[in-house]
């Protein structure tokens, strides 16, 4: 496994190594002991969630104030366009976002560390979403900000129109009047 920095230090792409022959392909899609060992700490998850979407279906922006969970996300089936935003207020990098293209053909995974609003627009037909948290589901602490707030700016490049969101996510509130991180 490799780290690719993105702009933002401490969300990581994590690349596997893939080998393939004749019969496919094979790859170690987690490893604790190596993931600790690249991001120099003992991360330890505790929840494995798993979504399946449709075409221009946008999940987030979605974060829990209380028991906040650091996520590691990987597709395996289609692709998405997955976005974090650092809601940590002393963060240079405070209402910055960063966006990668993960697919189940490049294997590419996010690692999204506490303190980030998280979110995926689904650029395939289909799209499986598999990640590991840290922390558990606590839907009373579970947030959402607006996924077209303008003080953030994210460009959602493929969306073709306008995005399938649930009810939840459609009453996104702005940054500026979001529960964040101190």
């Amino acid at each position: 496994m490799r780290i690719v920095r993105t702009s933002i230090p401490s969300l990581l792409v994590i690349e596997p190594k893939v080998y393939c022959d004749d019969r496919g392909s094979f790859f170690e899609s987690f490893n604790q002991k190596v993931f600790s060992e690249l991001l120099g700490e003992d991360i330890q998850f505790v929840q494995d969630n798993q979504s399946i979407s449709f075409k221009n279906v946008l999940r987030g922006m979605h974060y829990q104030i209380k028991q906040p969970q650091g996520k590691l996300v990987r597709v395996i089936r289609g692709s998405i366009y997955d976005v974090a935003v650092d809601l940590r207020t002393g963060s240079s990098n405070f209402g910055e976002y960063a966006g990668i293209h993960l697919s189940a053909e490049n294997k590419r995974q996010l690692w999204i560390p506490e303190g980030f609003a998280h979110g995926f627009l689904t650029t395939t037909e289909v799209a499986e979403v598999a990640y590991k948290t840290t922390d558990y589901y606590a839907p009373e602490y579970e947030r959402c900000i607006s996924w077209n707030d303008p003080a953030i700016g994210v460009d959602w490049g493929e969306l073709s129109g306008k995005p399938v969101l649930s009810e939840k996510d459609s009453k996104g509130v702005a940054l500026g009047d979001a529960e964040l991180f101190s």
